[in-house]
């Protein structure tokens, strides 16, 4: 009996142990933390909301909301910024398609960027509001190199076809012009892994000018965070930018997809600098000190729908907030309609076209000073 009792108890305490050595490395914060936000639909001025831009990545230009289509947008959403009044979530315009310099047009990667290109986030540079960073993701639909230009830039460290840093400028007449581009690489050492749809879906860019780009999963199902300095000289190549990796505390998992799907920055006098990251399938934020210093915080998010008199305030079942950036006391996120799952948020008749159009929601976020002790 003695035996018995014993092995029984080195049981549970081998099944405790192995259950905490599978967690993660921070867990989501208790209710004290979480948050709930309300979405508008954002509508033009006829009230029309936006038809299936797939909406990927969020900065703020002249105080505007700007956000950017991904290669599965409809074709006429593709290649353009569209500005968005934060006040009342107003598609105010969007531009004319990019315009590509000279240079770019002589790349390896013109035909991509001018075909579908996966446009995935955005970064204002905050030396200069006249220049947004973005960066391509999945190239598997109209990525294809030349047999000299797939030699030059075989060692990517990660997808066959390389990703793509890419400078968009604003020009006085309201163009965007892509006026740079160059692969990125990522050493071996990393163990990034081959995943054409799960590559880069976070920038965020500091006044210091580093750049961080989150990437959704690497070859152990990990999200991570890598940077790059964009200094003077960074644009007077087109050769490789090899990406470095900074000692950040991030979430660790045993099992699951938890990418990160957009990055932002807050800086507090008090506490330091932040990045908060967008975790889409955990419906999160996570808080993570880039010094490397302070366990990241995971904050629960709630995302409901403003249904107006038809439909009143209701909880969506899958949001898939993909870009996001700080104004203030206000972090705004964009959400990226994944067409698998929007449908189940269709709970009541008078917002189903919405749905069935891919139409995104702006959901406003008072920022919890508690976040960042």
């Amino acid at each position: 009996m003695f035996n018995k009792i014993v092995f029984t108890l080195c049981a549970l305490l081998c099944v405790s142990a192995c259950s905490k050595s599978a967690e993660t490395v921070t867990t989501p914060e208790k209710e004290l933390l979480a948050t709930t936000t309300v979405g508008e639909w954002i509508v033009d001025a006829e009230g029309n909301v936006m038809f299936d831009p797939q909406t990927s990545g969020l900065v703020l230009l002249d105080g505007m909301l700007t956000t950017i289509a991904d290669a599965s947008a409809e074709s006429s959403q593709q290649l353009k910024l569209h500005m968005i009044n934060p006040s009342d979530s107003r598609l105010v315009s969007s531009t004319p398609r990019f315009h590509f310099a000279s240079s770019v047009r002589r790349s390896c990667f013109y035909n991509y960027l001018n075909d579908q290109p996966d446009l995935e986030a955005l970064a204002v540079d905050p030396r200069n509001p006249d220049v947004i960073y973005t960066v391509t993701e999945d190239a598997t639909r109209t990525g294809a190199l030349s047999t000299r230009c797939e030699a030059k830039f075989a060692e990517t460290g990660s997808t066959d076809y390389p990703t793509l840093l890419v400078k968009l400028t604003r020009l006085d007449d309201g163009r965007v012009e892509v006026s740079n581009v160059r692969p990125l690489q990522f050493a071996s050492s990393l163990e990034v892994g081959n995943f054409p749809n799960d590559g880069i879906e976070g920038l965020t860019m500091d006044k210091d000018g580093t750049l961080y780009l989150g990437l959704e999963k690497d070859k152990a199902g990990q999200p991570r965070i890598f940077t790059l300095n964009i200094d003077n000289n960074f644009w007077s190549t087109g050769d490789f930018a090899p990406v470095k990796e900074p000692n950040l505390i991030l979430p660790t998992f045993s099992a699951g997809n938890h990418p990160i799907n957009g990055l932002a920055l807050y800086s507090d006098s008090a506490q330091g600098t932040f990045i908060i990251a967008a975790a889409r399938n955990d419906n999160e934020l996570w808080i993570i000190d880039i010094s490397g210093e302070k366990d990241t915080k995971r904050i629960p998010v709630t995302f409901k729908v403003n249904g107006g008199e038809a439909c009143g305030e209701y909880l969506m079942d899958n949001a898939s907030m993909e870009g996001l950036i700080v104004e203030g006391d206000t972090l705004w996120i964009i959400n990226d309609p994944w067409e698998k799952n929007y449908m189940k948020n269709a709970i009541c008749e008078a917002d189903t076209k919405r749905y069935e159009d891919l139409a995104p929601l702006l959901f406003p976020v008072t920022i919890n000073s508690k976040w960042f002790e």
